[in-house]
Parts: structure tokens; sequence; C-alpha cells
């Protein structure tokens, strides 16, 4: 049973905190191994939604819950109980049930599929009310945790999006944690825009003579550099990035089909809006020949949103990485943040460690930084819990 007893104060408290955490070494990166060596697609995340529940039963947290998007919930009462926070982690990866993600723990670093996005993150929350044992401190406000569900692709932050529309109690701030890059300071969001190109042939037979016009591929391959034209006549905030094309499988058989993904980026909510319907214009008129025929689906969208350079929250935050040594970058999210700020609530995403090869078969955490990153992340809460960033 976690037990959690007076709150520790010191101007030097991240830097005591963070050689007391290395007493859970053991036990955070048994976590993060299970964590990781759990496939979790979206929309296909109960195995990891166990996981955490269990977690969060041998710890003892309160009104464990799943809900109808597949949410896994728990909370630590506080000592008074009169305001909410909530720390949150998505447990989708983007590779699929079949892929391998065994993880393999190397000198000062782990490397497996998703470890970085978001395994460290769900250790972190699985680990959390250990955590807050080990340093004594008692909570005034009571403490969420939640793992959500569909963060990525069509997914659109769904699991999130349900949550806060079905929340039993205000949140009055919120932190969201993601593996990489430790110094991540994201307290803004950007308004976005995904969408998706298809291109696909008829039923007929596809014409492979040396006078047949353009394939998939290359009509896929034409929209590629028709929205890098788009982009150049944009201000420098706004961006088109093209995320992944799929067409085909071989040398000498013309795809049927093909697919070209891509996000919309601007601080500006209006310029996401307009871009989106210059490029299904474009989707529209372009002309690709007989026997083949172009669609747009838009899939996902978030408005932009900025708690503000100069917010209480933020300040606490970086004076918190300048304490531990660490240099603080201001990175914009399209995650589960903007749903948050979207609604008004206080709230910042902080990396936990450092890495590198993100989403690739290799992708890799450091493992000394992650107690930097756990400090960070108390300190910051402490902060919340003194109810400052109102």
């Amino acid at each position: 049973m976690c037990k959690h007893t007076a709150k520790a104060r010191s101007d030097g408290a991240p830097l005591t905190h963070r050689e007391k955490l290395r007493r859970l070494r053991e036990i955070l990166f048994a976590n993060v191994v299970m964590a990781g060596e759990i496939p979790a697609p979206t929309g296909a995340e109960r195995r990891l939604t166990r996981f955490l529940s269990d977690r969060f039963t041998e710890c003892g947290l309160a009104n464990i819950s799943l809900d109808h998007a597949g949410n896994i919930a728990g909370m630590l009462p506080g000592r008074v109980g009169r305001r909410t926070l909530l720390v949150s982690a998505h447990l989708d990866k983007i590779w699929s049930e079949t892929d391998d993600h065994t993880v393999s723990v190397g000198a000062g670093m782990m490397s497996g599929r998703g470890l970085a996005d978001n395994s460290l993150g769900v250790a972190v929350l699985a680990t959390l009310p250990l955590i807050l044992e080990e340093l004594e401190i008692d909570l005034d406000a009571n403490l969420v945790l939640l793992g959500t569900t569909r963060s990525f692709g069509r997914g659109d932050l769904a699991g999130m999006r349900f949550f806060l529309e079905n929340a039993s109690h205000p949140i009055d701030a919120a932190l969201c944690l993601e593996g990489i890059e430790l110094g991540r300071l994201s307290y803004s969001s950007l308004g976005m825009a995904r969408g998706e190109i298809h291109v696909a042939a008829g039923s007929g037979e596809l014409d492979h003579s040396e006078d047949a016009g353009p394939g998939v591929a290359a009509i896929l391959a034409g929209f590629i550099v028709a929205l890098r034209r788009i982009e150049e006549c944009e201000s420098p905030t706004s961006r088109i990035l093209v995320g992944s094309i799929e067409a085909g499988s071989g040398y000498s058989v013309a795809p049927r089909s093909g697919t070209l993904r891509f996000e919309i980026r601007s601080r500006e909510a209006g310029h996401v809006a307009r871009i989106g319907k210059e490029i299904a214009e474009m989707v529209a008129t372009t002309s690709i020949g007989d026997g083949l025929s172009a669609s747009l689906e838009m899939i996902a969208h978030r408005s932009p949103g900025d708690l503000g350079s100069d917010h209480p929250l933020v300040h606490h935050a970086r004076e918190t990485l300048e304490l531990l040594g660490i240099e603080s970058h201001v990175a914009p999210s399209v995650s589960e943040l903007a749903l948050l700020l979207d609604r008004g609530i206080p709230s910042l995403t902080l990396g936990i460690t450092k890495g590198e090869n993100r989403h690739s078969p290799s992708e890799a955490i450091s493992l000394e930084p992650i107690f930097d990153g756990l400090a960070q992340i108390v300190s910051v809460l402490r902060f919340m819990d003194e109810g400052k960033p109102s």
C-alpha cells in the first residue's frame, strides 16, 4: 500500500528529490520494460490499460475506472480535496501488434519500439504514487492519474476528448507526460489539420504500355510537389508536413491505389482552414487521366492555444529546469495539451529523458537523465498543488 506523509519544502528540493528517487531505479525500469513490451496500437490499447490498472491497484489508488473510450484512471485523494490535478500519458504507440516489441537494456540506455513515445511516459505514470511516497509528499489537491487512448492519427485524441467531456470534477491544472525530450516545455498548441489524399484505379486493367499516363505513385508524387508549392506561398509560421506515402509492392506491378498523409500546422486557426480549403480545391481540380481518381479526407483538427510565456506555471517549470542544469526549449504541441488549453485549463507537456531515433525500430532512451525528468515533474506538480497556476 502506498503511503503519503508530510509535504517536504526546500529551495533546492528538485536536487534532493533527484537523488532520493534513484532508490526507485529497479521498480521504475521494470515498469518501463513491461510497458515497452506490451503492444498498444491506436484503438487496441487494452493490454497496456490492464498493466496500468494493475499498478494503480497495487498502490491503493481510489476510484480506479475504465471508461467507454478505454481510458484508465485512478485517483490519489488529497488532504483537502477542494481542487483536482491531472497527470496524463497517452497509451497508444504507432506500432502494430505484430511488430517486435522486445526491449533491450544496455549501458545507460534502453532501446525498443515505442519506448520514447510513449512507454516511458506510461511507466512514470504507473510509478508516480511510489515516487510521491518515497519523497514523503502528500498533496492537498486530489490527483487523477490518467492513461489515455486513441491519441495518434485517426484516433484524433478521442481518449482525452471523452475524458474531458465526462469528467466528474473540474480539472484545475494538468501535466501531460512524454518520454522525450528532457527540457521540452510545451505551453502552447498549434492550429492543426491532418488529411489523407487517396488515389485509386478503377476496376479495369491498368495500361502498362509506354503510352500510358502517369500511374498512382507518380500522381501521389505530383501532389507532394503541389503541397510544397502551397507551403512556399505561406507565412513562416505555417507549414505542410508530409508524413507518409504508400503505394505499390514491387518493381514491375503498377499499384492500384495509394495514400499520401499530411499535416497542416499554423499558429493561426484561420490559416489552417484556408490552407485546407486550397488543398481540397487542388485535389478536386487536378486532372489525373482516365481510370484513376483522387479524393481528400480530413481526419483531425486542433485549435491553437497558448498559456503564455509569462504564466506562473511556465516560469516555475523554467526555473526548475535551470536548477537541474537543463536547458529548456519551447515546443508547441498538437497532442492532448491542445484540448486542455482549449478548455482554459493551465497545462504543460513535459519530456522525461533524452532519446534518439523516435518512431524507428531502434528508438532508444537514456536512463540516467530520467531522474532529472522525475524531479522536474514532482516540482511542477507541487507548484500546481499550491494553487498558484490559477
